[in-house]
């Protein structure tokens, strides 16, 4: 999109920052290469669209970057395909938060057979980089109403961290404006401060071992194991 590539080329003046814009199809020509390979980065941040279905398996198969060595998503998705992209840009001890679609990480789970989706999250799982998934609050982005999550990617945990991921439901932490929703600091500092900590939080955040994820078919939906609402109080009805 080059008015968004303009627009961040001048954003990048006005805050007296230094870095390499490009601009084209992320996916079919990555621009940020050593030779013929991808360039490897500590740090990753992305939010890919959502859900999308430009990318067939015929270029799954084709890819020359040996980036969908996990499986190639279905044509109506490329959500792990985006997941894929990043993790073949990091290095050994890289570290990625990509900004998915809710479904990313449940789709084909509980389901019999086999799931293109689901197949790619388990060996994401059974490779042990899956570090957190963040739950995000609804009505926060400007082309949909719809709850994200933010998926983080470590290839190097610290050793307390192996064998687990943190499951964290931030659906709540957020504050009603006009004409979208938004986090406010100190709601921001609580998510950084839960996931740094990495503990179980009451109606918050819930710490799973791979073992866990395996029994629930390789769902990673915060809300499916941290519950938001309180309990409720049934009282008897006098007669």
């Amino acid at each position: 999109n080059h008015v968004t590539y303009a627009m961040a080329k001048m954003n990048m003046i006005i805050h007296d920052m230094e870095g390499e814009i490009s601009i084209g199809d992320t996916m079919r020509n990555p621009k940020m290469l050593e030779g013929s390979a991808l360039r490897q980065f500590d740090l990753v941040t992305a939010n890919p669209m959502w859900n999308q279905d430009q990318y067939t398996t015929e270029f799954y198969e084709n890819d020359t970057f040996d980036r969908f060595t996990f499986g190639y998503p279905p044509a109506s998705s490329a959500d792990w395909g985006w997941v894929q992209l990043m993790a073949a840009s990091l290095s050994n001890k890289g570290r990625a938060a990509v900004v998915l679609d809710t479904g990313a990480v449940s789709r084909g789970s509980g389901n019999q057979g086999t799931n293109k989706e689901k197949d790619i999250r388990k060996a994401f799982v059974e490779k042990d980089w899956t570090e957190a998934v963040v739950l995000m609050p609804e009505n926060l982005f400007y082309n949909t109403t719809a709850p994200g999550i933010i998926l983080v990617l470590n290839k190097n945990k610290a050793k307390e961290r192996k064998g687990k991921i943190l499951l964290l439901n931030a659906s709540q932490e957020f504050e009603k404006g006009r004409p979208k929703n938004f986090i406010p600091d100190e709601k921001i500092q609580k998510v950084a401060h839960t996931f740094h900590e990495y503990k179980d939080v009451e109606r918050f955040a819930k710490v799973i071992s791979l073992n866990e994820v395996v029994k629930n078919d390789y769902n990673l939906s915060p809300s499916r194991y941290v519950e938001t609402a309180d309990a409720e109080i049934h009282r008897e009805i006098p007669q």
